[in-house]
This record gives structure tokens, sequence and C-alpha cells, in this order.
């Protein structure tokens, strides 16, 4: 059985490696968010939609193209498909080997788009709205 110091600790270490969707586009919309994001996925994916402002780095290429990112002393946090792909993890770990500070952006782009936030894609850039199922809608808010 787990004691609370353990639960703390794992907890703790959690949200010092996780970013969710919400924090992530409030982030960007800042004037200097703090990270570069990295969308993990292959190209057919990226072009199909991904979030604006990321940059393109499947997690293949991560070992020999990591250094084109534009400040390597800059965190990175990656993302992948959804929860259900730990491809944002493998490309976390990527970068954590090569000695980057890094995180994951938990949900994926799966969780940006049932958020309803913007996807930049082939057709330009799209929006659908929030899944109220997933996402506050009006004045609910999460609160947490």
């Amino acid at each position: 059985m787990t004691t609370p110091q353990h639960a703390v600790a794992f907890f703790a270490a959690r949200l010092a490696f996780q970013m969710d969707v919400s924090d992530v586009r409030a982030a960007l919309a800042s004037d200097d968010p703090g990270f570069v994001l990295v969308d993990s996925r292959g190209a057919e994916a990226w072009a199909q939609g991904h979030v604006q402002g990321a940059v393109h780095l499947p997690t293949a290429e991560i070992p020999y193209r990591a250094a084109q990112l534009p400040d390597p002393a800059v965190p990175v946090v990656t993302y992948c498909w959804g929860p259900g792909c730990n491809g944002a993890t493998r490309a976390a770990l990527a970068f954590a080997q090569l000695g980057y500070q890094v995180k994951e952006m938990i949900g994926g782009i799966e969780y940006w788009i049932r958020e309803g936030f913007p996807v930049e894609g082939a057709a330009g850039v799209v929006q659908q709205p929030a899944d109220p199922l997933t996402a506050p809608i009006g004045s609910i808010t999460c609160a947490c």
C-alpha cells in the first residue's frame, strides 16, 4: 500500500511533467509561453491538422533535428494524438535524453479539438464547437 507521501511525490511529478490543453492554450496566448510546442506525429497527421504555432518534429527525427528548435535552452512541450496514444511520452523521453527540459501536453490534439481550440491544416484554420461532455461550455467552468 502506498503512503500519503508516495501520493504527494507521484502527483507532484505528474504536474511537473505534464500540462493540460487549457494551460497550453493560455500560455500560447501570452506574449511568451515559455516553451516550444512540438507536434510529434507524422507528416500526414500534421497536414491533417495541428496546433497553430507548434513545431513539427516527428519522434523518430528528434535525435537528429532537435537542435533546429529556435532555442535549446527553452523548455519543450510535446503532443501527439490523444490520451490513447503514448507518442507524446516517447517524444518527451527523446528530448529528455538529449538534455532538454520537457513536459507533455496531456490529451493531445484530440482534447485540443474537443475543447474547441483552433487547428491549422491544409484547409486553413478551423475551429469546432467545444464538446459539452469534455469541456466547460458557456457559464460552466472547470474551477479546478
